[in-house]
């Protein structure tokens, strides 16, 4: 009677088959056990993450498991590549603080909150102060907000101290702002402009950087910082205010705040929260009249803050922007 066990033959074309099938199963879990995991209490319950970068991470486990959280109240430096530079600091220098950023948090044990809010991005917005101090203090990261308010009091002290002592990102040089994202004009997905983000280095705050401006792939972009001269800032102030096309524009604003205004514009060419959000654009289009026209000094700027430009669709993967490699 013929044997009905498969013949050596048949089993040995079964077997890569089976193995194909064993590997695909086990790939994921094998990407998943290889994600370092570091433990965060999360409303107080302990669950595993794991570390994109340093004011990001993946919840491993519990009610929010597989999200993609977004650390709020501060901000490191980019890790897709070599794209940060100011002061003395090469990028390639500054890539590796935005490195160690991210090994700094998979380090510690964190304590963090969050009401499961989301930002633009679809991360869940999460509060660690214990990190966000830690790595502030070490000179790895800055303190953001995404408005024009400045950042948490605590926080922005630790900065400062930070910067007393030269610590990490400050060892050479403190830019008046941390140029922290780069948007060419043809990714306004919205129709509303489009704008590089500024982060005030003194208190968190941030700026809109709002341009209509092509950037090429791998270019430098430099938030430029002027000289100013107090007696020019005086009378661009006394003739501003005035200035009729002006006048709407800094109805109710005190002598003491339009001088400020036209400060900070003469130094960083934007203008001051004390000018009313709504009218900002307008009053930076009126100044930028007066500095063209030599009435604010001198016109060559020096780089502050720098950053290079990489779409976001180049900067992961085998197709990475030549200047990540």
């Amino acid at each position: 009677m013929p044997s009905r066990r498969p013949s050596t033959c048949f089993a040995a074309l079964l077997l890569p088959v089976a193995l194909a099938m064993f590997a695909f199963v086990l790939a994921p879990l094998e990407a998943a056990a290889a994600q370092p995991r570091t433990k965060v209490f999360l409303n107080d319950t302990a669950v595993p993450v794991s570390f994109n970068d340093g004011d990001s991470f993946r919840i491993l486990a519990g009610t929010y498991n597989g999200a993609q959280a977004r650390l709020a109240g501060f901000n490191t430096l980019e890790s897709h590549g070599p794209v940060h530079q100011w002061g003395s600091w090469t990028a390639k220098e500054m890539y590796v603080l935005a490195k160690l950023a991210m090994y700094h948090g998979r380090r510690g044990v964190w304590h963090c909150t969050t009401d499961g809010k989301s930002d633009t991005y679809n991360r869940v917005l999460t509060y660690c102060p214990d990190l966000a101090e830690s790595l502030i203090r070490a000179g790895l990261a800055h303190v953001m907000s995404i408005d024009d308010k400045p950042g948490n009091p605590e926080l922005v002290e630790a900065q400062r101290e930070a910067q007393r002592a030269r610590r990490g990102m400050w060892a050479h040089g403190v830019p008046p702002f941390v140029l922290t994202s780069l948007h060419s004009v043809e990714e306004d997905t919205t129709g509303e402009g489009t704008y590089n983000r500024l982060v005030s280095s003194d208190d968190g705050h941030s700026v809109k950087w709002k341009h209509d401006d092509k950037y090429a792939e791998c270019k430098k972009i430099c938030h430029m910082v002027y000289e100013i001269d107090a007696a020019k800032v005086d009378e661009v102030t006394k003739a501003l205010a005035a200035d009729a096309k002006a006048e709407q524009l800094i109805r109710g604003v005190a002598e003491p705040d339009l001088r400020q205004a036209v400060e900070e514009f003469a130094k960083w060419r934007h203008v001051s929260r004390a000018i009313a959000k709504d009218n900002r654009l307008e009053l930076e289009r009126v100044l930028q009249g007066y500095a063209d026209s030599g009435a604010l000094g001198g016109q060559r700027g020096n780089p502050g803050a720098c950053m290079i430009h990489v779409p976001f669709e180049r900067r992961y993967g085998g197709g990475r922007a030549a200047c990540l490699r």
